[in-house]
């Protein structure tokens, strides 16, 4: 499971990496990152690839 946020992600590298075994769930404040862009774009390499790509709203943290 790997959650990006404004403060913390892991290595973009393991996101593009995931696969079906993988969750990742995105939260809201995570596009006020400077590096997001690349963030979202790893998302969608993960998403091809088969991982559960998240993108949360009022879900509890």
């Amino acid at each position: 499971m790997h959650v990006i946020d404004d403060a913390n992600a892991p290595a973009l590298g393991d996101i593009r990496d995931a696969g079906p075994e993988d969750c990742i769930y995105i939260r809201p404040v995570a596009t006020t990152r400077k590096d997001w862009p690349k963030y979202w774009e790893a998302a969608g390499v993960a998403l091809a690839r088969g991982a559960f790509v998240h993108v949360m709203n009022r879900e509890a943290t």
